[in-house]
C-alpha cells in the first residue's frame, strides 16, 4: 500500500532512531537496511528541506533526526517524500464527475473519502516511536538463531 520511496524513508529513518545521536551516512543506511543508496540519497535530501533530519559533511558526516522519534508523524515523514496519505487510494477514487450515475457510485465515493479520513487520521497519530517501538519488540522476541524466545 505504500511506496517504495515511503517505505525506504520510514527504514531509514528508524535506522537513525536505532542509534539517534551517531551521524550516519547514506552509505551506511543503504547497506544496513539493503536499499539502493541513490534512491535513498535524493530521499535523505527531502526529509532534510522537510526538517526531519540534519545533515553533516565531512568524514564523521552523514544524517541523524532533527527531532525525537515520538515528535515524529508518519505523515510528515510519508509527506516528506512525496508519499501522502492521499496517493495510497488514488487507485481505488473514482475520477467522474459528482453527479454520479448509480447511487451506489455515490456510495462508494464517501466510502472511500471516509477511509482516506481514517488514514490521514492513523498516520498522524502514529510517530516514528510507535514503530521503533514495533522494530524493538519484533527483535526481542526472536532469537539469533531465528526462534522465537519465551520467557
Amino acid at each position: 500500500m505504500l511506496r517504495r520511496s515511503g517505505i525506504y524513508a520510514l527504514k531509514a529513518l528508524l535506522e537513525l532512531a536505532l542509534d539517534p545521536p551517531r551521524w550516519q551516512s547514506v552509505n551506511a543506511l543503504a547497506l544496513a537496511q539493503d536499499l539502493p543508496a541513490p534512491m535513498l540519497e535524493q530521499l535523505m535530501l527531502k526529509l532534510r528541506r522537510a526538517e526531519l533530519v540534519e545533515s553533516r559533511r565531512g568524514r564523521q558526516g552523514g544524517y541523524r533526526l532533527r527531532r525525537l522519534p515520538a515528535d515524529l508523524p508518519l505523515a510528515a515523514i510519508l509527506a516528506a517524500v512525496d508519499a501522502p496519505a492521499a496517493s495510497l487510494m488514488a487507485a481505488t477514487e473514482p475520477t467522474e464527475p459528482e453527479e454520479d450515475p448509480q447511487p451506489s457510485d455515490r456510495v462508494t465515493r464517501v466510502l472511500n473519502r471516509r477511509l482516506l479520513q481514517a488514514l490521514e487520521r492513523e498516520l498522524d497519530r502514529l510517530t516514528l516511536e510507535d514503530l521503533l517501538f514495533d522494530l524493538r519488540s519484533a527483535q526481542a522476541a526472536f532469537s539469533e538463531s531465528g526462534g522465537l524466545l519465551l520467557g
